[in-house]
């Protein structure tokens, strides 16, 4: 099996280290990875004049100056443009990428982009940012997880998979439960610069690629994107967040298609009722 590797930490993580150790297990392991962070960089790719530095590292591990998202495409592009990866699995985040958060996870906007092209696809997060994460429950039971979803591989095209784990002690998780994507919201998002506030976490603006004092034109302020979620009443037990919360793995399937096909069989019999009002009006 060939497996193409990446995430959004960064190639530096040590997030994706112990997830290639888990995935040498089951065959060729590739790592493409952004050379610096790019949380919340979703399926975002490096467009326009950019220029965009790849480097080889030696032992299959690769760095390249850009989005998750763009290091699949990089990947596909060159390293596998006659012989597409078997899978491609992106992680291990570190974060959860439960509920809306999934909408923005550059972990989850590389799995989609292979999805996007027909390839099996998984992104794996565990509930914690610290950058010296215990990731032993990831390793004891990923490889399972990973081993039954590649087994019966769904025939639609464009299923990705989201894999979140709680951050607790291996011994301690209850079990692995299927859920769907929870609702929430953010909050009180912006805030005034503060370069300690993910200190604690080791991430530093140089770890994004930026400096710790950056150089402002005249009458700009910094601020920075923290927040408070806000979980969403309606959500039920099985709502992604709610399961790690409980102590469990989740696992939620989404799709590249972003159709929501009931609404639009309610929408063309909306859009069907104009047609005839207007072509009543015409005739008058």
């Amino acid at each position: 099996m060939r497996i193409l590797i990446t995430n959004d930490d960064g190639y530096q993580a040590k997030g994706i280290k112990a997830l290639v150790e888990i995935m040498k297990e089951f065959g060729e392991v590739t790592v493409i990875a952004p050379k610096h962070h790019q949380s919340g960089m979703s399926m975002a790719v490096s467009l326009g004049f950019k220029q965009i530095a790849h480097k080889d590292l030696g032992d299959g591990w690769h760095y390249v100056d850009a989005t998750p998202a763009s290091c699949v495409k990089f990947g596909l592009n060159t390293m596998f443009l006659d012989n597409f990866p078997d899978v491609v699995v992106s992680g291990i985040n570190h974060g959860s990428n439960a509920s809306t958060a999934s909408c923005y996870s550059g972990t989850l906007g590389a799995a989609e982009e292979a999805a996007l092209n027909g390839i099996p696809a998984i992104g794996v997060s565990l509930d914690t940012l610290h950058p010296d994460a215990d990731f032993s429950g990831v390793s004891q039971y990923f490889g399972d997880i990973f081993r039954k979803l590649m087994a019966d591989l769904p025939q639609k095209h464009g299923v990705y998979y989201n894999v979140n784990f709680p951050d607790i002690p291996a011994d301690q998780i209850k079990g692995i439960r299927t859920g769907y994507q929870g609702l929430g919201k953010w909050i009180k998002e912006f805030k005034e610069w503060d370069v300690e506030h993910y200190r604690k976490y080791g991430i530093t603006p140089e770890l994004l690629g930026q400096s710790s004092n950056p150089v402002l034109e005249e009458g700009e302020d910094l601020y920075m994107m923290v927040g408070e979620f806000i979980d969403d009443p309606r959500n039920t037990d099985d709502a992604d967040h709610r399961i790690v919360a409980d102590g469990y793995i989740s696992i939620v399937a989404h799709n590249v298609d972003c159709t929501d096909y009931e609404e639009c069989r309610r929408i063309s019999v909306i859009l069907n009722g104009i047609s005839v009002i207007l072509n009543e009006v015409k005739d008058l």
